[in-house]
């Protein structure tokens, strides 16, 4: 017999059989007739090439064949419905693995220490890695499974891909104690007249505040432009250039650096951040609960 041929069908009637030893009890307890019941006996008697029940001088006994596959059946077939029928559950205080993250650097800076300590205190074993990327590098990412979820400012979603809001950010001006425009009006017009110190994940010289300044046809000059926020305190701190981001990140440069940080004089809107991740894994309860972390962090903003 070739195992790829085997009606599988017929391996719960085989363990009711084994169970009950009796054919009538056995065709009950599975709602089947006793006919159907006696016809899968045969179609098992013949794959198997064993009796596997004959009568015995107290009724139906079990062959040795079927002594032996008792055991292992009965683990096998509640493997198959505990593995495909119950939910996985999940413990995160026992849990082990990665959290595959991508964010831009702004939201770095803001999101992930106290993700971090939330992991720590309630998922000790789990460990956190987290991607630098663009709006659709992230997207890439998705795609390809290479992270678990993505945060940052979604134009469009896919249809494959499942999203939820999770804060409008205003921008905000940041640049050193002392800076010579606290002396005069703060206005769009003075900002403007510094130069700005531009943070760009893509390597370009213009980030989202000049697609927003263009709006209003104005423009700022960049005098330097970086890929990430690793040396914008020290920079911001060792010279007039102004350098504008959004509320939570500037929130970091003024309590951790010292710097300055002031609202934008200027009607342009706000930032959304949302949580994206690939429709697999809407029922993931290991993802489920990092949603929740995350969902927890940004309450607390």
């Amino acid at each position: 017999m070739s195992f790829k041929n085997f009606d599988f069908n017929l391996l719960k009637v085989l363990d009711v059989l084994i169970t009950e030893s009796n054919v009538t009890r056995a065709g009950e307890q599975l709602g089947r007739s006793q006919p159907a019941i006696s016809n899968a006996l045969r179609r098992l008697r013949v794959l198997l090439n064993d009796d596997l029940l004959v009568r015995g001088v107290k009724g139906v006994v079990l062959t040795p064949r079927a002594e032996a596959i008792r055991q292992p059946l009965r683990e096998a077939l509640e493997w198959l419905e505990g593995g495909i029928f119950e939910e996985v559950a999940f413990d995160p205080t026992v849990a082990t693995g990665v959290y595959r993250l991508s964010m831009p650097d702004r939201l770095t800076l803001a999101v992930v220490p106290p993700l971090l300590d939330r992991l720590r205190r309630l998922a000790p074993n789990m460990a956190l890695q987290v991607l630098t990327a663009d709006r659709q590098q992230a997207l890439d990412l998705l795609d390809t499974d290479r992270i678990d979820l993505a945060l940052g400012w979604l134009d469009e979603k896919p249809r494959h891909l499942d999203a939820e809001f999770l804060l409008d950010e205003d921008l905000y001006c940041v640049f050193r104690r002392g800076h010579p425009i606290l002396k005069s009006k703060f206005n769009i017009k003075s900002i403007l007249s510094y130069p700005h110190l531009v943070v760009s994940a893509t390597g370009r010289r213009i980030a989202i505040f000049d697609d927003l300044l263009s709006h209003h046809k104005l423009k700022r000059h960049a005098l330097v432009a970086v890929s990430n926020f690793t040396a914008v305190p020290h920079m911001l701190a060792c010279s007039d250039m102004i350098g504008v981001f959004t509320k939570l990140a500037s929130e970091v440069f003024e309590k951790s650096f010292g710097l300055v940080k002031r609202r934008v004089p200027l009607n342009i809107g706000k930032i959304a951040t949302n949580m994206v991740w690939h429709v697999r894994s809407n029922k993931d309860k290991k993802q489920v609960w990092l949603r929740q972390q995350i969902n927890a962090v940004y309450k607390s903003f």
